[in-house]
This record gives C-alpha cells, structure tokens and sequence, in this order.
C-alpha cells in the first residue's frame, strides 16, 4: 500500500476514535461549564427535572471536558499533519571527491 493511503486511512480511523466523541465531550462540556446540565440525586425521579433533589453540574466538571475534548480534536489533526506532509527529498551529497582533472 502507498503512504498516502495508509495515511488516509489512519485519520480516518482517528477522526472515528477521537475526533467524533471529542465533538460530543465538547458539547456536553459547554452546557455543563455554563452551568444548565441538570442531574438528579434521587434514583425514583431519574426523569423528572422538576423533583426536590435536582441540580445542576458542577461548573469546573464542564470546563475539564472541554479541555479533554480539546485534546481529543487535536489528535486527528496531528495525525493528518504528520501523515500527509510533504518530506523533504534527499539531496545530492556534495562531500564526495572531485574526478581528476585532465
């Protein structure tokens, strides 16, 4: 297989593995930081937003995965950047000795 191709295929696979659920922790992350998740204590009312026992998610929870998911998005992106980059060739070594003049 070529390079490029092998280079295709692991950021896809890394845009599946990390890029996707690093979106998702994203979002969740900013709902969380801002404070509107919602979570209950209670286990009889797990659906029920409005009981006694409901409150919100702690704030820096929020702000921690939105730095994982940060991380988590950067993956695919470095892996694109080193997989599909252009290598330098390799020149013409110039320590070799002169032919012989004639």
């Amino acid at each position: 297989m070529d390079k490029k191709t092998v280079g295709i295929i692991a950021i896809i696979v890394a845009v599946f593995l990390c890029g996707c659920p690093g979106l998702c922790l994203f979002l969740f992350g900013a709902i969380a930081a801002t404070g509107q998740m919602p979570y209950t204590s209670d286990f009889p009312y797990t659906s029920d937003f409005s009981n006694p026992y409901s409150e919100t998610v702690p704030s820096y929870l929020g702000f921690m995965g939105l730095c994982l998911a940060l991380i988590f998005i950067a993956v695919p992106i470095v892996v694109g950047v080193l997989t599909l980059r252009n290598k330098p060739e390799k020149t013409a070594s110039f320590n070799e000795p002169l032919p012989p003049a004639s």
